[in-house]
């Protein structure tokens, strides 16, 4: 069983940055992949970047490529997602998931068992 919590949700202009975090606890943190999933109004849930269960590896959706850093902090437990530049079609519900049995991630949302509360980023143009 893995508890996800996200934060760092909130409201900015177009060009700004944001930094989301979600903390993990209930399984070792560093023996998963973790990954960002976004979805908008009346959009399905996509993927927004991954990192694999030490951090040597990430990947990340085109939309979001050289604007997006994924990394994690495997002695705090906490995945975090660096928005830089932000657009307004970034606007979105920001989901935190994983799934133990994945050391190196996938950007399909139906191979994620365990899944945070989200967090609301709007960006204004």
């Amino acid at each position: 069983q893995v508890q996800l919590a996200e934060s760092g949700g909130g409201l900015v202009q177009a060009g700004g940055s944001l930094r989301l975090s979600c903390k993990a606890s209930g399984r070792t943190f560093s023996s998963f992949a973790m990954a960002w999933f976004r979805q908008a109004p009346g959009k399905e849930r996509e993927f927004v970047a991954l990192i694999n269960w030490s951090g040597g590896s990430t990947y990340y959706a085109d939309s979001v490529k050289g604007r997006f850093t994924i990394s994690r902090d495997n002695a705090k437990n906490t995945v975090y997602l660096q928005m830089n530049s932000l657009k307004f079609e970034d606007t979105a519900v920001y989901y935190c998931a994983a799934d133990t049995s994945m050391m190196y991630g996938s950007g399909r949302p139906y191979e994620y068992r365990y899944w945070g509360q989200g967090t609301q980023v709007t960006v204004s143009s």
